[in-house]
């Protein structure tokens, strides 16, 4: 799995104009599935992500982490992680999951995320997504399971 995480003061996902998932403080994910991703690369990432110190304690250190700072998680499918960009002018996304696999792996985790404590926003797997993104910091951290 291929999860870009960004650390936001605040997110939103509309699709056909409307919006479908809003947080304030917290993290977006764009979440990516290959074939060969499960149980094992979303216990993974559940960890990490739960975990990931990158809000600032009162010295100013990147020391604390989401739940510390009551945040919640806008999290988005992007199969276009896959995209390979190696051969031409035209990416090949051949390497991204199945659909029916991808979007039960990427339910997988965002309920693992939940049952973690977190509040957890989605868009709509599949479909044609407008995110709005106000990052902070910038802070952006990407993960990939096979490096880890």
């Amino acid at each position: 799995m291929k999860v870009v995480l960004q650390r936001v003061k605040e997110a939103s996902v509309s699709i056909d104009g409307q919006i479908h998932g809003k947080i304030g403080r917290g993290f977006v994910l764009l979440v990516g599935v290959s074939d060969a991703d499960g149980e094992a690369e979303v216990d993974y990432l559940t960890h990490k992500i739960s975990k990931l110190r990158v809000f600032e304690d009162d010295a100013g250190k990147l020391n604390l982490d989401i739940n510390a700072v009551n945040g919640a998680i806008l999290s988005i499918s992007q199969f276009t992680l896959y995209a390979d960009t190696k051969k031409g002018n035209r990416p090949s996304f051949t390497k991204a999951g199945e659909p029916q696999h991808a979007d039960r792996v990427y339910e997988q985790l965002n309920e693992r995320l939940r049952q973690t404590g977190l509040e957890v926003q989605t868009g709509v797997f599949g479909a044609d997504m407008l995110v709005n993104i106000q990052n902070d910091g910038p802070v952006t951290i990407i993960f990939d399971t096979d490096n880890k």
